[in-house]
């Protein structure tokens, strides 16, 4: 929006996903500690078992796979993970709604994109903002890590848009 600070952009140099996975075991490791505690709970709604296993070996607390079919349960969560588009909700509105709801106070939703898509992360952030979260950070997921110094043509091949639940947002603009 205009206005907004730029968010700030990293590259986190992991593997790709398989093809029908969200994300490699590299990249739910990385995600598990950057964003929770030990403890924390954890909703997984990414397909593939490497965040799974990633909450498991980090000790966080979940609400894995299953929970598609039987709701997220009544405990706010620090953090949900998805990839796109979600696959149960009737609009990405209704659904960054739900997560809001989800979410304890500075908590976050990581949105796992491959990479190449222009228009998409667009409409995330936009519909993330209408249900009240706030865009915090893009991480960019690429194969080879830059090299200081020497100019690499970087392997992008999924792009993660981190929105919080601040205690100052707003609710919902829908």
């Amino acid at each position: 929006m205009p206005g907004d600070p730029p968010v700030p952009v990293t590259v986190w140099p992991v593997p790709a996903p398989q093809p029908g996975e969200s994300m490699s075991n590299a990249m739910g490791i990385r995600l598990v500690h950057n964003l929770t505690h030990p403890s924390d709970l954890v909703v997984d709604l990414a397909d593939g078992p490497q965040l799974a296993r990633a909450i498991i070996a980090a000790h966080r607390r979940s609400h894995l796979q299953t929970v598609r079919s039987t709701g997220w349960g009544r405990e706010a969560a620090t953090l949900v993970v998805t990839g796109w588009p979600a696959h149960d909700a009737a609009s990405p509105v209704e659904f960054f709604v739900r997560c809001r709801a989800s979410l304890v106070p500075g908590g976050s939703v990581a949105v796992l994109l491959p990479h190449g898509d222009i228009i998409t992360p667009a409409d995330v952030i936009i519909a993330a903002r209408q249900a009240g979260l706030a865009y915090l950070q893009h991480i960019v997921a690429a194969d080879r890590p830059p090299q200081r110094g020497q100019h690499v043509q970087l392997h992008i091949h999924t792009d993660v848009l981190i929105m919080t639940h601040s205690a100052g947002n707003r609710g919902t603009d829908a």
